[in-house]
């Protein structure tokens, strides 16, 4: 894995789970340096917060392990552009179309998700793996 890679927000939440296998494999991603957008950030605390009901001091711990852990990208104008061209043409979700274009603007290879197509190839440079099959 020596190209620039992406993780969506379903991996960086096995970080706080405790299903061992799936751990082992964001924990392994970490050690790689991944790249993240701040919609990954949010979600996350979303998720920890409203459906896994962490404390405030679990859920700061593992935003901070990702800021530190991560190359996190910024969402611009450009990127919610680039997720409506997606979305259009892909079918995807808005929200899923948004971490395509983060994916495609920071020059990732791949987009390691488990909710999106497997092995699906998005504009010819970026391939889509769910890394839990």
């Amino acid at each position: 894995m020596n190209d620039r890679f992406f993780i969506d927000s379903n991996v960086a939440l096995y970080l706080v789970r405790e299903f061992s296998e799936k751990k082992d494999t964001a924990l392994n991603f970490l050690e790689k340096i991944p790249v993240i957008s701040i919609q990954v950030i949010n979600e996350n605390i979303n998720v920890c917060h409203k459906k896994f009901e962490l404390s405030v001091e679990i859920i700061q711990k593992h935003i901070t392990t990702l800021f530190e852990k991560c190359i996190v990208a910024q969402i611009s104008r450009e990127t919610t552009e680039k997720a409506i061209r997606i979305l259009l043409k892909y079918k995807y979700s808005y929200y899923d179309s948004l971490i395509i274009a983060s994916a495609l603007e920071n020059n990732c290879k791949i987009l390691y998700s488990e909710d999106l197509q497997h092995k699906q190839i998005i504009e010819k440079t970026l391939t889509i793996i769910n890394p839990f099959i």
